[in-house]
């Protein structure tokens, strides 16, 4: 009897209990199980429709006039009906990926797998072109991020950074909060996927929640502010750096492609990271003092000796290996490298390919092949978005779109800078309510704010560059992430608490987006002068 007493008993202050595969699975809602259901039927049906019965009138209509120089000469090669058809299939295309991404009726890489062979199947691309997008520059980058960020994982030198920070500074209530603002940002730099950055301290955001109260489906302010702040912070980490996540390469890789020149890595992180620590600073006040705000008793550990618990961790991870030491140099050299990419002119997946050698290398190495956790799913998903992004500028789609609904809305070319500054980033960073994937959103709004600079004669860094930095805002309900997601099953917050703080935290940052615009983005060069 007293056995069975003991291995029902729920120790607060065990790490283990916390790990990703013990939390519970959230059911889907009625609603998702329905859009499960309609997804697949209904995308059939609207390619169908598309491509074979609707005419679209702004392809019907098109003026040609309005073509990038690359669709002109699309066009005058193969002519009016051959490119108005293959306009038609790309946008038939389009609609019935987002629909199945969107409703997630089939998995997000099966979509993009079906995606790729549509568009080779229409003649929309060559097969050269569709397949090739696998081994596009920027998804070599995103396989040998996840090498790298392995070596930290398989090492434990994250895990042993993020629970020597929380012991060194987390000695209240708001320092905890803060020490984990510092450890997403430090993690950021290396680790590009924001789920791996949610599972590394997911057991350590568990047990301080327990030491302050927070624990076993007691809820309370701490345990708010903790969990929710640290899915924002998470968020804004990635935000800050080009290597952040895939989709900030993604939307680099399609302004490259408009302008003609790369995005480095210190032009992204000069433009965003001030911003990103801003808002960051910005919600640990509005979660600590207005919408959560702590009781005196929430600001003192509930479990008196509760921290020693993760000193136990700590201990328990050993002296600092040959390995981790190696692994933390590894990385320190090519954030140097990554840092500094403008002046030397080498790419970050060029410093990144070297990096993954070096820690592959037999003997001499850190990690071997099969320590390495790179999700094949998610590079699969992320080519069908490359090849998409092919795709439309092939056929001009999203300018011709574009011109169409703004001639359809009376905007003459004359059109305010600050107008369509404030439409578009006001689009991307509120798409996140009710859109679930970055990658996707990334590949609807970086085309139009790029064909929106084009139609009213505007830099396209200008629109298209604050639109990109605005990808992460994924942190309002649990649908909207993976790491959403993760951190919902925690039961430390409901749908009503992370819609408050996170509606909250994106209609400040859109108002801070503005505001740099008239400021630290005009002084960078980014916005133009006298359009504010």
């Amino acid at each position: 009897m007293e056995e069975e007493i003991a291995k029902d008993k729920f120790d607060v202050l065990d790490m283990t209990n916390y790990r990703m595969e013990k939390l519970p699975v959230r059911e889907k809602s009625k609603i998702e199980k329905f859009l499960m259901l309609i997804g697949a039927p209904l995308a059939l049906i609207s390619f169908v429709l598309i491509l074979f019965v609707f005419d679209v009138p702004f392809l019907k209509n098109l003026n040609i006039d309005s073509l990038s120089k690359g669709a002109k000469e699309n066009y005058d090669a193969i002519g009016s009906v051959k490119f108005i058809h293959i306009n038609k299939a790309m946008l038939a295309i389009f609609v019935a990926s987002l629909i199945l991404w969107i409703t997630e009726a089939i998995p997000n890489y099966l979509t993009s797998l079906i995606l790729i062979i549509s568009l080779v199947l229409t003649g929309v691309l060559p097969e050269q072109v569709a397949y090739a997008q696998l081994g596009h520059k920027i998804m070599w980058l995103n396989i040998l991020s996840f090498i790298l960020a392995s070596m930290l994982v398989a090492t434990g030198v994250a895990k042993r950074f993020a629970l020597w920070f929380i012991l060194k500074f987390g000695k209240n209530a708001s320092s905890v909060i803060l020490s984990f603002m510092a450890i997403n940002i430090i993690l950021s730099l290396f680790i590009s996927a924001t789920t791996a950055k949610a599972a590394i301290l997911l057991p350590i955001m568990m047990v301080v929640a327990a030491v302050y109260g927070a624990s076993k489906g007691t809820r309370n302010n701490f345990g708010r502010n903790l969990i929710l702040q640290n899915l924002f912070q998470i968020n804004m980490g990635a935000a800050s750096f080009l290597t952040g996540s895939g989709a900030n390469l993604l939307a680099a890789a399609l302004i490259a492609g408009a302008i003609g020149t790369d995005i480095f890595f210190s032009q992204w992180m000069i433009a965003a990271f001030p911003v990103a620590l801003g808002l960051m600073f910005i919600a640990w006040i509005v979660g600590m003092k207005i919408i959560f705000p702590l009781s005196k008793e929430e600001r003192q550990p509930s479990i008196f000796g509760g921290m020693e618990s993760l000193q136990k961790e700590l201990e328990s991870l050993g002296s600092l290996s040959f390995n981790e030491v190696k692994s933390v140099i590894i990385f320190v050299l090519i954030l140097i490298l990554w840092v500094t990419d403008r002046w030397h002119g080498v790419s970050p997946t060029a410093v990144a390919f070297v990096g993954a050698i070096i820690a592959l290398l037999p003997r001499i190495g850190i990690v071997k092949w099969n320590d390495v956790d790179i999700p094949w799913h998610l590079l699969l998903f992320s080519a069908g978005a490359y090849t998409l992004g092919a795709g439309f500028k092939v056929t001009d789609l999203p300018s011709i779109s574009v011109n169409a609904f703004f001639d359809s809305m009376g905007f003459g070319d004359s059109t305010p800078f600050w107008v369509l500054y404030v439409i578009l980033t006001g689009v991307m960073v509120f798409s996140a309510l009710f859109m679930q994937s970055k990658t996707m959103r990334t590949m609807i709004f970086i085309p139009i704010a790029i064909g929106v600079a084009i139609r009213f004669d505007y830099s396209i860094m200008s629109l298209a560059f604050p639109v990109a930095m605005l990808i992460e805002h994924v942190y309002v309900l649990p649908f909207n992430s993976k790491p959403s997601l993760l951190l919902y099953s925690t039961n430390h917050y409901s749908w009503s608490d992370t819609f408050k703080y996170g509606f909250t935290m994106q209609l400040i940052a859109w108002l801070v987006s503005i505001l740099m615009a008239m400021t630290y983005f005009k002084w960078l060069g980014i916005t133009p002068n006298g359009l504010f």
